[in-house]
């Protein structure tokens, strides 16, 4: 099957705006040809000032080719201008239907999707290489029809006055197209491809950095301790440098040759005139002169061309490796939760396909019961509640909620029965009220206050004057992280999910907070089936069930009394957690 053509593509993003992307061509070719109509009344302003000289004042129709000349300079304008409009018309089609056709394609992705993919670098497909197709469409592909016009118009002008002159002004482009040769081609292609690449990695390094800078200030670290930041800066200017020093003789040489054209023609006059010189002669030398620069803009303008289509190229790709990646599976025959029971049978999962990380889980949780994943850093736990709420498929086995294979479950019902809370809750630029009528989009305001409510968070309501309707984010207010994290914990209520996972839910609340976020969190998990993920051991001692799992496997299970009295993984744990509670800071005396 024939590859279809970038264009075309975007064509069929335009639909029937498509229309005036072709009238912006046609329009910019003919205010280019347009644009050449004043040298020719230059032409016959030197030309009556020649034939009437040394007797100037008999020159009767300067001012009229004056005029003329300005007359058609502002025609080419407008007509310009004109293109433009329809150019940016579909432009800004393209890149808004681009943009929500890679949206909707996101949205049936896995949950997960955007942690594996890098933020950043999915914030640069979506906005820059959407862009870079918006600024190709609404201005280089009409200056690229232009381009094309100006040389023909350029070709006929400069042989219709004297051909041997027409020549020698060619010359010099002859030249600059094969300097130009060494800038471009399928070695300047892959070139642009590996500047993405590090800039995209620079992107994503960069929103790290920038989300650790608490942690920097905390430790007083340098930007020296995010090394594989500095890594992405460095590996840029590396490749920066070596580009340009690889341009710079071909670009040296390209500019040498098309501002080279006044030599040929100074040299061209000189062979020329040996018998004599003739006012046609000397005519047609003054209008070579001013206009041959023409050329070097013209061909200055098809050398970026070049490079452009080599952007855009580049920024389809980036954009197909987000399309071509496959959507979670529907089930063809779905099934529905009969209760909140969950349940996992020999689970398997790797993010790589080579490094298992789950390997091989079971468990089962009643309805209505509390667990805790507990165990050491990297052992798999916020992997195995993500499994549950079905951020990625497992490669192996099953998971279950209310007797129902979540790959089965609709999406959409999947969502309403799961609900979770992160270490790090995630909260929109917009207000208050916004941020937890996410949680159940139709709820009321009164439903939104008791919820709200329930999740202790009245007293940051009520220090704010603007109360529920107070913004957050920029042009707002900021909250801390225990804030937040009720604020999150109000979505969840008004959710009012049957299964409730909490990530690390406490991680970021001082003392307070904690005693708030834990009485919100008795609130949220009334009645619920509830899976907790801590580090901080004394959030989870009153769970139903602890698991504790290491290496991706679960290792033990019991209560913490139960636990404790095997004197395996969970007692050490236990153990050195609370020599750590005790631990103080000395007074020097």
């Amino acid at each position: 099957m024939k590859k279809q053509s970038n264009l075309s593509r975007l064509m069929g993003y335009a639909g029937g705006h498509r229309y005036f992307t072709y009238a912006s061509w046609v329009l910019s070719a003919v205010s280019a040809i347009i644009a050449l109509v004043p040298y020719w009344y230059i032409w016959r302003i030197i030309k009556e000032v020649l034939d009437v000289a040394p007797n100037f004042g008999q020159a009767e129709n300067l001012t009229h080719f004056g005029w003329m000349a300005v007359l058609f300079a502002i025609l080419s304008l407008l007509v310009y201008i004109a293109g433009l409009m329809c150019s940016h018309v579909a432009a800004f089609r393209v890149a808004t239907n681009m943009r929500v056709q890679i949206v909707n394609h996101i949205a049936k992705l896995p949950l997960g999707f955007s942690d594996s993919f890098g933020s950043g670098k999915l914030r640069k497909i979506i906005n820059d290489s959407t862009a870079a197709t918006e600024n190709y469409l609404a201005h280089q592909l009409p200056d690229k029809y232009g381009a094309i016009a100006t040389p023909i118009g350029l070709i006929v002008l400069l042989l219709v006055f004297d051909w041997r002159l027409g020549l020698l002004s060619l010359a010099p482009v002859l030249l600059g197209f094969a300097f130009m040769a060494r800038m471009t081609g399928p070695r300047m292609a892959e070139r642009m491809k590996q500047y993405g690449n590090a800039l995209a990695a620079m992107s994503n390094e960069a929103v790290e950095y920038v989300r650790g800078i608490p942690v920097v200030k905390t430790f007083g670290q340098s930007v020296f301790s995010f090394k594989k930041f500095k890594g992405t800066i460095d590996e840029y200017e590396k490749w920066v440098v070596a580009y340009t020093k690889e341009c710079r003789i071909p670009m040296l040489c390209y500019t040498a040759a098309i501002n080279a054209v006044f030599a040929f023609l100074i040299a061209g006059g000189l062979l020329f005139t040996g018998s004599g010189v003739t006012n046609e002669f000397l005519l047609n030398l003054l209008f070579y002169i001013i206009i041959t620069p023409i050329i070097s803009v013209t061909l200055t303008k098809i050398m970026y061309m070049s490079e452009n289509n080599m952007i855009v190229e580049d920024a389809m790709q980036r954009i197909d490796s987000l399309l071509n990646m496959e959507p979670m599976p529907e089930a063809p025959a779905p099934k529905h939760p009969k209760d909140a029971s969950v349940t996992l049978e020999d689970v398997h999962f790797s993010y790589d396909g080579k490094t298992e990380v789950i390997g091989g889980v079971s468990l089962h949780i009643k309805p209505g019961r509390t667990v805790a994943f507990v165990g050491p850093s990297g052992g798999g736990k916020s992997t195995l509640a993500s499994l549950i709420s079905r951020f990625f498929d497992v490669q192996g086995g099953s998971i279950q909620i209310g007797g129902a294979d979540i790959r089965d479950i609709p999406k959409e019902e999947l969502m309403d029965t799961v609900s979770f809370v992160f270490q790090n809750s995630k909260l929109i630029k917009g207000s208050i009220l916004d941020n937890v009528k996410m949680g159940r989009p139709e709820a009321t305001r009164e439903e939104v206050m008791a919820a709200l409510k329930a999740a202790q968070c009245m007293d940051i309501i009520e220090k704010f004057p603007k109360g529920v309707d107070t913004i957050l984010g920029t042009k707002g207010i900021y909250l801390s992280g225990g804030e937040q994290q009720r604020i999150a914990i109000a979505r969840a209520v008004l959710k009012n999910a049957p299964v409730i996972i909490l990530d690390e839910a406490t991680a970021f609340a001082d003392p307070d907070n904690e005693v708030k976020v834990q009485a919100a969190f008795a609130e949220l998990a009334r009645g619920k089936t509830v899976i907790m993920i801590a580090h901080r051991l004394s959030t989870v001692s009153g769970a139903d069930c602890i698991y504790v799992i290491e290496d991706g496997r679960i290792v033990e299970s019991g209560s913490r009394a139960e636990l404790n009295e095997k004197d395996g993984l969970f007692a050490r744990m236990w153990k050195n957690y609370q020599l750590s509670v005790r631990w103080k800071v000395a007074k020097e005396g």
